[in-house]
């Protein structure tokens, strides 16, 4: 524990906490996949080099995150229209674990990274841009990819394109 951290107990915070923004929640039950941008993007027909799909398994799909944290973020996703990691069947879990393995192999062999951070955001209070829909992300990560930008502008600095990072992925992982 942090030195001088103090805990404060306010048990009847609980109740607060659990009625709070009840209203601004998502409910992931009524979110219909024609809405899912994931969903949307499993059907569309268009080729990987649109969609940015890296490699697709019979359960799950390799993508490009289109808001990367840095060059050669990606994310594995089930294509089941899912919310959790407890509601997939034993036959995608196995396939999501799997895809997460090839993503960091090819990120790694790709992008030559420092470290990979993969991660895993269920429900909008945990982080998820897309509660509904479960995503794995796998971000390769650099000693020195943080700069002021970031601190100061709120922004970051992705040096080369979706395309060229695409390419470098794709060719990483057929050759895993």
């Amino acid at each position: 524990m942090a030195e001088g951290l103090q805990h404060l107990w306010a048990g009847w915070r609980g109740e607060y906490i659990a009625d709070a923004n009840t209203t601004a929640r998502t409910d992931v039950s009524t979110h219909v996949p024609e809405e899912c941008v994931f969903c949307r993007i499993f059907t569309s027909k268009l080729p990987d080099t649109e969609t940015f799909v890296v490699s697709t398994g019979s359960l799950c799909v390799g993508i490009l995150n289109l808001y990367p944290y840095t060059s050669g973020h990606m994310m594995v996703i089930p294509k089941s229209h899912v919310a959790n990691l407890g509601d997939l069947s034993n036959d995608e879990s196995r396939e999501l674990w799997a895809m997460i393995n090839r993503a960091d192999a090819a990120v790694r062999k790709a992008f030559n990274p420092d470290g990979v951070n993969v991660g895993i955001n269920q429900g909008r209070a945990a982080g998820a841009g897309i509660p509904a829909h479960l995503h794995v992300h796998i971000v390769p990560r650099w000693s020195a990819d943080t700069n002021f930008m970031t601190a100061i502008a709120d922004t970051r600095i992705i040096p080369e394109s979706l395309s060229r990072t695409h390419s470098r992925l794709v060719e990483a992982w057929n050759t895993l």
